[in-house]
């Protein structure tokens, strides 16, 4: 995700200035209706297989940050010394949360951080976990000159990735990086050697723009290309080379870009695969989608051989379309961050996201069924959200999604589902 404070206009610089006294963020204290409560509610999530057909059923969400303050109130906190323009101790995040929210656990398990998060996606039993991990995973490294915004997270709790069975982290984001490029090395030996796939970052050129192949419980693939743009922050010194670690930058804005997906989908597919394309893109705040980024989507489907576009960035949940068949996901906002008490963009609810569990035809591709449930960043864990937060959240995306021509339905269990 960008920081909050940086980028244009609309006072991102004053995000953290007005962090000392923003601290009116209240969380309901309600823990939320218990979705999918019984063994019936596999079906609600992810929808069962008729007629023989072959489905695969996935589990994607938002930006994921274990990094910083929430690396603090793990088992093995690293040095919390940040060189950020208005902190200079992730500590310092943790205070405001803990203004804002009330006491959160030190030294908590490695399971503490997914919260309620944890049960459902175990109900739902994706064939691939998949989640943009948004920090660095790493003891070295300097600060990247000039970015003035540092997330890392301590290689030794690399078990809160592993507690989740997390089967893909995708890595081309614009954080990855805020330790340098031995930062980006150690991440990737870290993750790999905890069993991680990872996708859009890699040691060289070749590394980076490779898919992570997940195997379905069929014996198909799910393959997993990560992309970072320059639209979301990221800087074009970040870019893989094939003799320099580092990004997998794309630029939706340039026709040229289709090909390079394309050829790239064309050289790793096999017969029943299903392709996701994971994009970091676009701004933080507001609903609209940048017809560059529309037309790219709807490309990607048409002639790249994308199955599901992932989009992420966005601190907020954002517009949902299906083209052609395929799914695709503007933004999916935050799932998890350690924002709690910084205030300034209240109305738009950044501390609600959703869990998204497609199930895809594996013949084609084509999307079957998405059901989204709903969920509150609090005390740096994932919580289900209320009944008048999941009210909202569904309003509100239908407000959005209009013209896109998708709607979401609540169910009886709390969670929502797409109709197209």
């Amino acid at each position: 995700m960008m920081q909050p404070w940086r980028g244009p206009a609309r006072g991102r610089r004053s995000f953290l200035v007005r962090a000392g006294r923003a601290m009116l963020l209240a969380l309901a204290a309600g823990a939320g209706s218990k979705l999918m409560a019984d063994a019936d509610s596999r079906a609600s999530v992810c929808g069962t297989a008729t007629g023989g057909a072959r489905r695969v059923r996935l589990f994607l969400c938002g930006d994921a940050m274990t990094g910083r303050a929430i690396d603090q109130i793990q088992r093995y906190p690293g040095n919390p010394r940040i060189h950020e323009p208005y902190a200079r101790s992730a500590l310092q995040y943790l205070e405001i949360a803990e203004r804002a929210s009330g006491p959160i656990p030190r030294e908590v398990a490695p399971d503490y951080i997914w919260g309620d998060a944890l049960a459902a996606i175990e109900r739902a039993r994706p064939d691939a976990r998949i989640v943009n991990l948004e920090t660095a995973v790493t003891e070295r490294g300097e600060p990247w000159p000039g970015k003035g915004i540092q997330y890392r997270m301590h290689p030794a709790n690399v078990a809160c990735l592993t507690a989740a069975r997390i089967d893909c982290c995708v890595l081309a984001n614009n954080h990855v990086l805020d330790w340098g490029r031995d930062g980006l090395d150690e991440t990737l030996d870290v993750l790999r050697a905890a069993g991680l796939r990872t996708a859009g970052a890699g040691h060289d050129a070749a590394e980076a723009s490779a898919p992570a192949a997940i195997e379905a419980s069929d014996g198909g693939r799910v393959l997993v290309f990560g992309f970072g743009s320059p639209s979301s922050g990221v800087p074009g010194e970040w870019a893989a080379t094939p003799d320099r670690s580092g990004v997998c930058v794309l630029d939706e804005a340039d026709d040229r870009e289709l090909q390079r997906v394309a050829q790239l989908v064309r050289a790793s597919r096999r017969a029943g695969d299903v392709v996701v394309a994971s994009i970091h893109w676009g701004g933080n705040w507001g609903y609209g989608v940048a017809g560059d980024q529309r037309s790219f989507a709807h490309r990607l489907v048409e002639s790249a051989g994308v199955d599901v576009v992932h989009g992420h960035s966005s601190h907020h949940p954002r517009p949902i379309e299906v083209h052609r068949g395929k799914l695709i996901l503007y933004g999916c906002g935050d799932f998890l961050n350690d924002y709690e008490g910084i205030g300034g963009y209240e109305a738009l609810r950044p501390e609600l996201g959703f869990m998204y569990f497609p199930e895809l035809d594996a013949s084609d591709g084509s999307l079957v069924r998405l059901v989204l449930v709903p969920t509150r960043i609090g005390r740096f864990r994932v919580n289900l959200a209320t009944a008048e937060e999941r009210q909202w959240l569904l309003e509100t995306l239908n407000g959005e999604s209009r013209v896109f021509g998708t709607q979401l339905v609540e169910l009886a269990d709390g969670s929502l589902e797409l109709r197209w």
